[in-house]
């Protein structure tokens, strides 16, 4: 009888970076960029997670701006993708990203635990 395979685990780092858009000290744009890397790239990945404009703000470029500070520090991370996720009935969030130059590459799928 063959020996059972056994599953090890090794930390890896990463880091979180939150942008904020503040106007009249007060917040009115999130996003966060969390980067990561793994054994298949020498260069490391970011996701961009959480991008939200308070209502009052929306349709003003705000969103827009923080989604390219996000970008910009992707870049200057050395990155070799950003990944994003929407959900399917977020078209409208999907026009947004197109116009980014992010492409439908897949499906998230997702375990709440």
């Amino acid at each position: 009888m063959e020996p059972k395979a056994r599953i090890q685990s090794q930390e890896c780092l990463g880091k979180g970076i939150r942008f904020s858009l503040q106007q009249d000290h007060k917040e009115i744009a999130r996003a966060f960029l969390y980067i990561l890397t793994n054994d298949l790239h020498k260069e490391p990945f970011g996701l961009l997670e959480d991008v939200f404009v308070q209502e009052p703000f929306r349709r003003q470029g705000n969103g827009e701006r923080i989604v390219r500070a996000v970008i910009e520090e992707a870049r200057k991370q050395g990155c070799y993708k950003l990944i994003c996720t929407s959900r399917h009935a977020k078209n409208e969030v999907h026009a947004f990203y197109n116009g980014f130059g992010f492409k439908n590459h897949g499906i998230e799928f997702r375990l709440d635990l």
